[in-house]
């Protein structure tokens, strides 16, 4: 059975309609919610391309009038989500549609949040226990991703930040889950090859650092695993030679990382989330071009997960020092840079970096505790290339 053709539904932990051309179901699935004004939060590039126009005609066409807001920033902050709060208000919507990558869903996920809790944005932060004030109904939330990496469409959390300092704040609870998703890999299909990397990457590093993260989560570890072993198989075909069945897979591979990485993170996303909040880069190139190290740092007392972690990957040699060199090299055939340098980043960054990246939430879940020393150490190996194993 092809899993792109064949159209199927689960639930884990948000129902989901998985298989090629589902997205047609999304007209139906509103009118029996009884939604008629639906706001729709996507990207600006996005909003651009032709399945994002076909899918507002076949909304009209079924009758309601939905609304585009795409007023967002790749690495979206407080004030996309205020944007998009106003326009909900302002044009009487009644559901919300994130549409596209994780930025764009977790503005989606913030706006839906937002625009019937009334108390500032980040009182909801939930490293300060603003899970407690998410009291209040939200509106219908339906997911359409539109790249693999993230996983956000089966999510409850959005990572939001602040527009001053960039410092990212998670805002989370039960009530953001999508009351459907709709996964549909054609909408995959027409990413260019250096996007379909970077978030395959992400997806990667979803499952590799859920993994290793010191939480007890059986579960989840072995969602990972099966996560790292189709996308060992199946990113390379999807960036270099696409097909069906290779975007469907990543497509997969990308909802299940959001699903593992319920355990935990570590220090690979501790790295990453700097370089998307001080200097823009995509967060699936910086958690690729800091994977190696980042997981360098944790192969002490881990021998048996990285071997489990190579034999996923179908290495011939089953140690963690392979699993690096294969995502060094990985790396390279993907055709993304080896190095923060090489990526645009300066010396002079890498201080306001190590202080970001001591500050992140990802790392107190690392297996290994991570000092600010660690951090400006493995900037530096990630800035100039050189192995930290």
């Amino acid at each position: 059975m092809s899993m792109s053709r064949t159209p199927v539904s689960f639930n884990f932990p948000a129902p989901v309609r998985f298989g090629e051309g589902v997205i047609h179901e999304l007209p139906a699935y509103l009118l029996a919610n009884a939604i008629r004004q639906p706001l729709v939060v996507t990207d600006p590039q996005v909003a651009k391309l032709d399945f994002c126009s076909a899918m507002l005609d076949e909304i009209r066409a079924a009758g309601m009038e939905p609304v585009l807001f795409a007023d967002i920033h790749a690495n979206p902050v407080k004030s996309d989500v205020l944007k998009g709060g106003q326009v909900f208000h302002e044009n009487g919507c009644d559901a919300i549609i994130g549409l596209g990558g994780g930025a764009a869903i977790d503005v989606a996920r913030a706006v839906v949040l937002h625009v019937y809790h009334p108390r500032d944005l980040f009182d909801y932060d939930d490293l300060l226990g603003g899970d407690q004030y998410v009291t209040r109904p939200v509106p219908l939330f339906v997911t359409v991703p539109t790249a693999a990496g993230t996983g956000s469409e089966v999510g409850r959390s959005a990572i939001i930040a602040e527009d001053e300092t960039k410092k990212k704040r998670i805002l989370f609870s039960p009530k953001l889950m999508a009351a459907q998703v709709f996964a549909d890999p054609q909408l995959t299909y027409g990413l260019p090859p250096k996007v379909t990397a970077a978030t395959g990457m992400d997806a990667l590093t979803h499952h590799l650092e859920a993994y290793l993260a010191k939480n007890y989560h059986p579960m989840c570890e072995g969602i990972a695993l099966e996560g790292i072993r189709m996308i060992g198989r199946s990113l390379e075909k999807a960036t270099l030679d696409p097909d069906p069945e290779s975007r469907s897979e990543m497509l997969l591979a990308s909802l299940m990382g959001a699903v593992a990485f319920q355990k935990g993170l570590g220090v690979v996303h501790s790295l990453a989330h700097p370089l998307s909040a001080l200097l823009d880069m995509h967060h699936g190139l910086a958690n690729a071009i800091n994977l190696p190290y980042g997981l360098a740092f944790n192969l002490p007392g881990q021998s048996e997960k990285f071997r489990q972690i190579a034999f996923a990957l179908n290495l011939e040699t089953l140690t963690g020092e392979a699993v690096l060199d294969h995502l060094l090299a990985l790396n390279t055939r993907l055709g993304l840079p080896l190095n923060l340098a090489d990526a645009g980043v300066t010396a002079q960054d890498l201080p306001e970096l190590t202080a970001l990246a001591e500050a992140d939430f990802a790392h107190p879940n690392n297996p290994r505790p991570v000092s600010k020393e660690d951090f400006a150490q493995l900037y530096l190996h990630a800035f100039t290339g050189e192995k930290n194993w």
